[in-house]
């Protein structure tokens, strides 16, 4: 079974969350993906899973500092995340860290100030927010070879205006120095810019 909604996400990550306070566990993840698009109300589609893309904990002030997720998940969370995904019937890796290989090559700069906070009992879910969605989304876009990619469509649900788009794009080509990266992203941005009536730069 498949995540369909942002309703249903948020009851598998409120199930998660009651889980481990019965353990006397608590964890702070940060989600992106399409668990993180549906739950910020930018779609509604379905997603087979919730992508984490690092662990969080409580720095100086008000930001939570982010850190890349252990591999493995420490067990507490594995076992909460197997008995929802039996209880709900989702794919038994419906929590994983396929992001996670992001920090190799670096994240959008600020996004720890930018990370939208929800509680679900002992979980703390941040939710990257649309402006830097707005990057990874454009990488996956150019990595997954163009505009007939469900990432492309995820791209112009975010409506991102000219300005957003030339960060985005500063970003990206920091990601992959390849040429023909360099060219499909390009041929992206084209597209996104004639499908949102946006002027070229």
């Amino acid at each position: 079974m498949s995540l369909a909604s942002g309703l249903e996400i948020e009851n598998a990550l409120q199930k998660l969350g009651e889980l481990l306070a019965l353990e006397s566990q608590k964890y702070a993840i940060v989600v992106l993906g399409g668990a993180a698009l549906n739950l910020l109300g930018i779609v509604e589609r379905v997603t087979t899973d919730v992508d984490i893309l690092a662990f969080a904990h409580s720095g100086s002030g008000k930001t939570m500092r982010l850190l890349e997720p252990p591999e493995p998940l420490p067990e507490p969370l594995v076992r909460a995340a197997r008995t929802v995904a039996q209880d709900l019937g989702l794919e038994s890796e419906w929590l994983n860290t396929g992001p996670a290989l992001q920090w190799r090559s670096g994240l959008p700069p600020g996004i720890e100030q930018r990370i939208r906070w929800r509680r679900y009992a002992a979980l703390r879910v941040g939710l990257v927010d649309r402006f830097d969605l707005i990057f990874f989304k454009l990488y996956a876009a150019a990595d997954s070879k163009g505009p007939g990619s469900v990432h492309y469509q995820d791209l112009l649900a975010l409506k991102p205006n000219a300005e957003e788009l030339d960060a985005a794009t500063a970003w990206v080509k920091t990601q992959d120095a390849s040429a023909y990266f360099q060219r499909v992203l390009q041929m992206v941005v084209n597209h996104v810019q004639i499908d949102l009536s946006l002027d070229g730069t």
